[in-house]
């Protein structure tokens, strides 16, 4: 057991660990970079309780698999199947906040401003959503990266809840600003998180 736990324990904390600062450092890196130093806030870094809380939890499963279950552990092509899942969500939501620039924000806009934009182009064009999706994909997959089973279903299930409840609220005022060209772009190009219209 030692040896599961030094090698594949410290691997795959280390890569955690490296994601999470990666994913929020870049996100308030671009934040600034697109909106200026005097509009960000601690929102964001996109950490709250409940965020912070799901973390730890997810951390107490992986230690506590660890020393009872070491075998779950064992599952490199998981492991590697988690990795390549935060890689690509990471990438997905990054491509969203570069190509809709000023447009991307991380609170949801109820009224329209002069800069706010609809994006309909680059990875917007796949989805209407590659900043969710995104983010589904790295945190469901920091989990499969921790070869955590309770977590992996507990993040999928609270994510997309989440998701499923905030597109429609965004999705009202996005039809407010943009109309029937809001209206034709929701009718071509799916939502980015499974079965959220």
């Amino acid at each position: 057991m030692a040896e599961i736990f030094n090698y594949t324990a410290c691997r795959q904390l280390l890569q955690m660990f490296c994601a999470i600062v990666f994913f929020h450092g870049s996100e308030y890196v671009l934040a600034m970079a697109i909106h200026g130093k005097s509009s960000i806030t601690v929102k964001s870094l996109l950490i709250s309780k409940s965020y912070i809380l799901a973390m730890v939890c997810s951390l107490i499963e992986y230690l506590m698999e660890v020393y009872f279950f070491p075998g779950l552990k064992e599952h490199w092509w998981i492991s590697n199947l988690g990795l390549a899942m935060v890689v690509i969500g990471e990438i997905i939501r990054k491509l969203a906040i570069l190509t809709a620039g000023q447009s991307f924000t991380h609170l949801i806009k109820i009224y329209h401003q002069e800069n706010h934009k609809l994006v309909t182009h680059g990875v917007y064009q796949f989805v209407r959503h590659p900043g969710y999706s995104g983010f589904f994909i790295w945190a469901v997959g920091t989990q499969f990266m921790l070869c955590n089973p309770l977590s992996t279903v507990a993040f999928a299930i609270v994510v997309w809840r989440f998701f499923a409840l905030r597109i429609p609220y965004e999705e009202f005022y996005l039809r407010q600003f943009f109309g029937s060209e809001y209206e034709d772009y929701a009718r071509r190009v799916p939502s980015g998180i499974p079965f959220v219209k």
